[in-house]
């Protein structure tokens, strides 16, 4: 396992040791309890780097799950607290976020996880590190009173003498939380606490490849002081995880994947669903190339990264790139610039590695038909990794570019479906235009259905504005510096232009997606000594 050369240290409290996983048996925690299903059977998970046994995840179905749809029916729809009920867990999520925060601090626990992240969802020390610190400074904005802040009511006078209307967020109660692969700790710990916080009770799964991870988090979690009858904590597959919600009938569901499952799961639902979906992900770079040298290195240099760091394997990985034709000229080229920088990546580092919901066949069978467009042509990359022991189930891409002619993009409706179909790798669709191209720009994204994350790389605010005025995506970064992955915990991140839309990180996405708006009206009187029995009316 390519790892970062730091000496491994396993805390006290963790009973999983990154690189000693051979086989390894990944628990259950329902009803305050580590156990197994009684006679389950197991999904074998391989490491992704050599296909070695790696960890036993069990698969829990049928009878097993009838704890979890109890636990589910068992709480209150007013939930574990609220403004009105058990206040001082307000305070309890305050203590225990400082003691969270406290462990992460330490530089063998942030190592721990970083190098838990890598071993089952390999990317780079430096991206692995940057997950557990997001989370850890997530959690250094929860500490102390913020917790109660979050619940924050307003108050409105009312239209005679004792009558007064109070705003709330009130807790949903019952609540489940499904997370992805690609981000194994900050997705769940962030979406998991900030419902902890509102006063809900959850269920939480994350994909069974990589629930060591918040297995391990629940442990510390629990060392911090969290109740552990507080979560539950389910490996389990996605059909049978679909039963559970069915018959556990949660207030409302959080759910971070594919666009497929989500539509799915809003169905079944019935719309009692937050959804941070797929992201195919926009940039524009506009006509102002910057006049250095390093300015122009910089903004490549975060090209190449949104689209193809962590091996392309984030919502927010740059899918779909526009180069005015200022960025192609000799001297700037900046085609040539990313394939230059593509080539740094390799396997020993892991700045590329597996991606572990994309074969290598269904990337070769995308490039071969966006190849037939007129025009089209494949920019770098589409090899597979030089010397790789990658499982086959896996996929194993160079960074790859296929350039596809912008007015091909609009030719037809099948050339625009496969050019905005997302492969969820190191793979991106590149294009140029020239200023009069800027409304079919526009058209393409007004066709889209991802709204997750863009970037509008240009100095000029007419130009920003004109592209922000007439795009919805609901994390959107512009100006020279303008990315479209690695968002922090300090600014909203989620898509927007659909009433389902989550946000994550921020006390807005925590109110939104963890709480509802509560009215409670005061009217005490008293009741006016000359009132009298009015006519019916």
């Amino acid at each position: 396992m390519q790892m970062h050369a730091r000496e491994m240290s396993v805390p006290a409290w963790a009973d999983k040791d990154p690189e000693k996983l051979e086989g390894d048996l990944v628990c259950n925690l329902v009803s305050g309890e580590w156990k197994l299903p009684p006679g389950c059977t197991f999904e074998e998970v391989q490491d992704p780097l050599d296909g070695k046994p790696m960890l036993r995840v069990p698969l829990t179905r049928g009878k097993a799950l009838q704890e979890y749809a109890q636990n589910m029916h068992q709480v209150p729809k007013h939930g574990m607290h609220n403004p009105k009920k058990n206040p001082e867990r307000y305070l309890m999520y305050g203590d225990v976020t400082a003691n969270l925060v406290g462990e992460m601090r330490k530089p063998e626990v942030a190592d721990y996880f970083s190098k838990l992240i890598q071993r089952v969802s390999p990317k780079s020390y430096v991206q692995a590190m940057g997950e557990v610190s997001v989370t850890t400074r997530f959690l250094e904005n929860f500490c102390g009173d913020q917790v109660r802040f979050l619940a924050r009511s307003f108050g409105v006078p009312g239209d005679h003498n004792g009558q007064f209307s109070n705003g709330y967020r009130w807790p949903y109660g019952p609540v489940a939380i499904i997370t992805p692969f690609n981000f194994p700790l900050e997705i769940p710990v962030l979406q998991l606490m900030g419902s902890l916080y509102m006063g809900n009770r959850p269920v939480l799964k994350v994909d069974s490849k990589v629930s060591v991870v918040m297995e391990q988090m629940l442990k510390l979690m629990h060392h911090c002081g969290v109740p552990a009858k507080d979560v539950d904590f389910i490996n389990t597959g996605g059909a049978e995880m679909n039963e559970l919600l069915m018959t556990g009938n949660p207030r409302t569901v959080l759910f971070t994947g594919s666009k497929r499952v989500a539509e799915k799961l809003s169905a079944d639902l019935h719309g009692r669903l937050s959804v941070e979906d797929a992201g195919f992900d926009w940039k524009v770079l506009g006509p102002d190339v910057p006049k250095t040298e390093k300015e122009i290195e910089y903004v490549s240099y975060v090209c190449d990264q949104d689209a193809y760091a962590c091996s392309g394997q984030k919502c927010s990985a740059q899918s779909l790139l526009f180069m005015h034709k200022e960025w192609t000229k000799q001297g700037v080229d900046l085609e040539q610039r990313l394939a230059k920088l593509a080539s740094r990546r390799e396997l020993s580092n892991l700045t590329i590695g597996p991606t572990l919901t994309v074969t290598n066949e269904r990337t070769y069978s995308h490039i071969e038909k966006l190849l037939k467009i007129p025009g089209a042509r494949l920019a770098f990359g589409g090899k597979e990794i030089p010397g790789h022991t990658i499982p086959r189930e896996y996929g194993a891409m160079l960074p790859t570019a296929v350039f596809v002619p912008l007015d091909q993009i609009l030719a037809s409706q099948d050339n625009f479906d496969l050019v905005t179909t997302e492969i969820f790798g190191p793979f991106q669709i590149i294009t140029e235009y020239a200023d009069e191209d800027v409304p079919k720009i526009l058209q393409i994204f007004e066709k889209m259905d991802a709204h997750l994350t863009a970037g509008v790389v240009s100095s000029d605010p007419v130009f920003v504005n004109n592209f922000v005025g007439q795009t919805v995506n609901g994390t959107t970064y512009v100006g020279l510096r303008a990315r479209t992955t690695g968002a922090p915990q300090n600014h909203w991140f989620g898509p927007a232009g659909d009433p389902r839309a989550a946000g994550i990180g921020t006390p807005e996405a925590i109110q939104k997606v963890w709480s509802s708006h509560r009215e409670v009206i005061s009217d005490v009187g008293p009741v006016a000594a000359d009132w009298t029995l009015p006519a019916a009316s």
